[in-house]
Formats: C-alpha cells, structure tokens, sequence
C-alpha cells in the first residue's frame, strides 16, 4: 500500500477500531496496538516492506516518553532515589544480565555473545510498563514507585552498555574466497558493513568511540545547563504558542538526531536532555507542547511492533523463540520476585514488581541493532532475539492481567483509576482548588458556607463523584496539567489551594502556577517540615502542615488531663505556635535542596539555638501564669 494518506488512514482506523475494544475488554490500551498491528500486518498483510520506516517514528514516540520522563525527574531526586536506582536496579540488571549470560554461555555461545544477550535481556519495556500503570493508576503504589525506579536504572544503564558493546566485538572469522585466498572477513559481515548507518564513531576504535559517545553526553548536558534559559526566553519575545511547539519539537529531534549521528539510543538522549531540563521555569510548557505528539507516536509504535513479528521466522524457529521467551519471563521474573521479597514488597506490590518486569524492552532493539552492526551478534541469533523481545513485549499485558487475578485472589486488590477524559470546565472563580481529598474538602466546605464557590478540579474520579452526590460541584481532571489550570481560570483567579496528596506533584503545581502569576496568592498543603521548605522555595505564600494544627489539639488535649488547667494549656498550644511558625521562616533560608540536613551546618546550629528558645519561651509562660494566679489569690487592700 502506498502514498502517505493510505498508511495514516489505515493505521488510524486500526487504532480506533481495536484499541476500543481492548479497553473494553480490560485488556489495555497496549496490547489493544499490539494486536491492531498485527491484524493490518502479518494477518491482513495490509503494511509490509514499509513497516521497519514506520517503526522508526514511532520510536520517536518513545524518545518524546523518555524526554518528558527526564522532565519530571530533577537531579535532586535523581539523587534522594540513589539507594533503589543502585541498589534495587543495579542488583535487577546484573542479576539479570548474570543469569542469561551464564546460561547463554552454557548453550554454546562465546562469552562475548553470551554477555551481549545477558545486557540486552536484562532490559524492561519502559513504553508498555510505564504506559500500563498510569491506566491502571499503579504509579503511586510501593510496588510501582519499585518498578519504575529499575526502569529509570535501565535506561540509565543503556549508554554504558552501548558504550562497552564497540569493545566486545570480535574480528570476523577468515574464510576462503573464490580463488582460494585466505581473507578476513566474510561476505556477509561486508555487506551489513556496506549498509551500516554512518555514524561519528563509525571505524574508530573502540576507545576512541567511547571517548566520542562520553564527550557527546556531557556536551548535551552543559548545553541544556548554560544554553537553554537564553533560548527559551529569546522564543518567548514572541508571545506565539506555534513557535514554542516547534522549539519543544526541535529540541526533542535534535537530540534524537546527535544521538543517532554517534550511535547511541535517541531515547536516553532525550531522557538526559529532560533530566537537565527539569530545574527550568519552561517546564511545564514543553510538557503540555510534547504531551499529544507522544500519546499518538507511541501507539505507533507499539503497532509497529505488532506488524513487525515475521511468523514466517517464527514458523521455521517456533521452537527456540518460544523457549526462549518463556525462559526469559521465568529468569526475569524470579530474579524480580527475589529482590522483592529482599527489599521487603508486600505480597500486590510484590507480584506487580514480578511480573511487571519480566519482559523485554524496546531498547533491546536498538541494541542488538547495534550488536549486530558492530559484529558482536551473528545475522541469524539477531533474527531470533528481535522475535524474543517483540514476542515477550507482547506477553506484557497478560502478564499484567495475571497481576490483577492474583491481587483479587490475595484480598488486596484496589479497584484502578478509571481512565476517563478531564471534564470541560464551564464555571470558574476567584479561588481554585487542586485536590479534593480530606484537606481539600474542608478548605471547600468552608468557603461555600462563606459564599465563595471555588473551582474545584481532582485526578480522582470517585472522589469528584462523590462530591458531585453531596451538591458540590467539582470537575476531573489532573491539576498539574497547565492546560487544566488555565482551563481552570488561572489568569483570574486570586487565590490557589494546593492540596494534593503527592508532595512532589504539590510543589510542581506551585512552581509552575508562580512562574504565570507572580501576583496570586498561593495556599499549599505540606507534607512534613522538608516539604514546607520545598513549597517556601517554590514560591508558596501560606503553608500549612496537614498534620500540624490536629497534632496541637491533642497536645493541649494531653496537658488538659495533666493537672494543667484549660487556659494554661491553651497558652502553651499558642506559645508553641507562634514559637514554631517563627522557627520555619529562620531555617527556611537556611535548607538547601541537594544537602542532608546532618551535614547542613548552619541549618543545624540555628535548630539547636530555636529550640532553646522554645525551652525559655516555655519557662516564661509558665511564670506569667503563676504570677497572674498569684494576683488573683492576694486580697484587694481597701483605701
């Protein structure tokens, strides 16, 4: 089938027609692309010789992923997640990779080839995963905060593995050609030479590649630190939502093509460039400028991946493929299931762990793409492996069915999030507030009885639900997304609540409803002492501990049955107050985001000097107490 408009109306009317249907049948969206492209391709035989171009854009729907993931992470996360990215990904990849190298290495394999298998395996889809619990609403759970950090791990673990795959290949075995010469290197390994990509590192030894590749990184790095701020504010001279889209796009493609040009993955490009990024006062609008773009290439390319399983192949290796899979998902997965019972999962985050991970990735086709190029894998054990990995992929949601079979049977399965569409907002107002859970409904309840009508918007559907039940009007929605805010009122508005129950989603929305209106008055709901800082840094005007006020109550409660009397404990609630609000604006200044507060010093020392204060300031309230019922106990003289 040929010309643009034939294969974009096809595919589209796969993906509308099948993907539907998967949704309905609770199969996921993912497998629901799957399965579209393989009724277009293999079955129906409507796309074929143009499958492999059509692969390559929607692998840029995986690299816009890995860019708008990058976003998401700031380094200083990056570090406070330090213990599960080296301890609970490293130890995954390397348990991994031992165990498939091991048993490569035992089937007849060279040690090369068998090291090549284990590091390409060792690999989860980071698409198909990531993709899956944002349906399900996994992402906040222990098990799928586990699991996305050893996809975060893996990611990061592609460039050294890219890196060292140039220095494991072997010089091709002499053979004889047709004049009976003795030559070093085969026909075939000339011609994959002859049709190779033209890299930067293409021919250079392999320690001059690593060096390019490294060099590369850091220059990707550095510009996005020093360059990025300059540019973004000379695109934003021009006040046109068009010009910021096309930069959005133009950084996200100029790093896929460097990445390309040194032949490295243009997805963990992409991620690092996010990574860089994430500090930047423009986040936001490159999320919501990529967000569409991502959505439509990914499905892409999970069709793609469908329409790309030769079953011709397969037929002739059915075999080897299928035991191939099987026995990945059993290694993976009992690697998986061994580091969850080590890092103490509970049983549903345990099996969501488990069988989460236990496939391929997408990754592990640029790599044995790239193994192949360099020599490292034979033609035909290439073939095989693209099977294993595609058909593994395709196991992914079973698996994940199989996940929601065993947290129904074990009694703590929680019903997911439904997936639904933000609502259209129709009603604005002066204050609008981002969660509705136990905090925000109080803040809500008030402001109705003053008569103030909030715009109220939440990413919990049942909740929004619920609220609509009692008369209040509420609209679904994720409250970090700028669009909804602005949708919101976010322009008008004079006052914002914060009140989502994820802190770090808390602190983004404050910083990115700063970074429009330096003039609204910001109300944000804290986590703990930490988050006030964090919210105090990112421009919150008055925070409010969630646990705070309802932690005096029961102190002065305490007291109450203490032998204090009722005003005597209602001063020490007041004093210890006034004491500790005063303390969070002294220290606030003094806490720095990338530093324990052990080793923060000056932080240390003034705390320890605050909390003398407290001690004095306890003393003296105790003794104006004691003199006033002196004074009340002295009969009047009278004149």
């Amino acid at each position: 089938m040929e010309g643009f408009f034939d294969q974009a109306t096809l595919l589209l009317v796969a993906a509308v027609v099948g993907v539907p249907i998967a949704a309905r049948l609770r199969l996921g969206s993912v497998l629901g692309y799957l399965l579209a492209g393989i009724a277009i391709g293999p079955l129906l035989g409507l796309i074929g010789a143009e499958t492999e171009t059509l692969q390559h854009y929607g692998e840029f729907g995986v690299v816009m992923m890995l860019f708008l993931i990058g976003l998401e992470l700031e380094p200083r996360v990056l570090w406070a997640m330090r213990d599960k990215l080296l301890g609970l990904g490293g130890m995954q990849i390397a348990l991994t990779t031992a165990a498939v190298t091991g048993l490569a290495f035992a089937f007849g394999q060279t040690f090369n080839v068998a090291l090549v298998l284990g590091m390409i395996l060792s690999l989860s889809s980071t698409a198909i995963v990531l993709q899956t619990l944002s349906e399900k609403g996994l992402m906040r759970t222990t098990g799928g905060k586990a699991t996305f950090s050893v996809l975060l791990t893996q990611d990061i673990a592609v460039i050294p593995m890219l890196a060292l795959m140039p220095l494991l290949a072997l010089p091709a075995a002499p053979y004889l050609d047709a004049s009976g010469a003795i030559v070093r290197s085969s026909p075939i390994a000339g011609a994959a030479e002859a049709h190779a990509p033209a890299t930067l590192i293409h021919g250079l030894p392999g320690w001059q590649a690593t060096l390019v590749i490294l060099s590369t990184i850091v220059a990707v790095i550095l510009a996005g630190t020093y360059l990025s701020r300059p540019i973004f504010r000379y695109i934003h001279m021009a006040k046109l939502r068009e010009i910021h889209t096309a930069a959005a796009l133009l950084i996200v493609i100029s790093i896929a093509l460097l990445m390309t040009m040194i032949g490295l993955s243009p997805a963990l490009g992409a991620f690092l460039a996010g990574v860089v990024l994430a500090s930047s006062e423009f986040r936001h609008e490159l999320e919501a400028n990529i967000e569409p773009f991502k959505g439509l290439l990914l499905g892409l390319f999970f069709m793609t991946v469908g329409a790309g399983i030769d079953f011709q192949v397969m037929a002739d290796n059915a075999g080897i493929v299928v035991g191939v899979t099987l026995a990945l998902v059993l290694i993976k997965g009992g690697v998986l299931y061994l580091l969850a019972r080590t890092f103490r999962l509970k049983r549903r985050d345990k099996w969501l762990f488990t069988l989460g991970l236990a496939q391929a990735g997408e990754f592990g086709f640029v790599m044995t793409s790239f193994a192949r190029v360099e020599n490292v894998l034979p033609p035909r054990l290439s073939q095989i492996m693209l099977l294993v990995i595609a058909l593994s992929m395709l196991l992914t949601p079973l698996l994940f069915i199989l996940y929601d079979w065993l947290a129904h049977r074990i009694g703590e399965h929680k019903d997911a999030t439904d997936t639904h569409s933000p609502d259209q907002i129709d009603h604005t107002g002066p204050v609008i507030i981002a969660g509705i859970g136990r905090f925000g409904q109080i803040v809500n309840r008030m402001l109705q009885m003053g008569g103030v009508k909030p715009t109220v918007l939440d990413h919990d559907l049942a909740a929004v639900e619920l609220m609509r039940q009692f008369g209040f009007k509420a609209f679904y929605g994720d409250p970090t997304r700028p669009v909804l805010l602005h949708a919101a009122g976010l322009k008008e508005a004079r006052v914002l609540v914060a009140a989502l129950d994820d802190p770090h989603a808390t602190t983004r929305l404050v910083k990115y409803a700063r970074s429009q209106r330096p003039d609204l008055h910001i109300v944000a709901r804290a986590h703990d002492r930490v988050h006030v800082y964090e919210l105090f840094q990112a421009g919150a005007d008055d925070i409010v501990r969630e646990m705070f006020d309802s932690s005096l109550r029961a102190a002065r409660y305490v007291l109450e049955n203490m032998d204090f009397s009722e005003f005597e404990a209602s001063e020490i609630e007041h004093a210890f107050y006034k004491h500790d609000r005063m303390t969070m604006r002294e220290l606030a200044p003094l806490w720095k985001p990338n530093l324990p507060l052990r080793q923060n010093a000056a932080y240390m020392a003034r705390a320890r000097e605050l909390n003398k204060e407290l001690e004095t300031a306890f003393v003296s309230v105790m003794e104006e107490e004691e003199q006033a019922t002196r004074a009340e106990t002295v009969p009047k003289t009278v004149a």
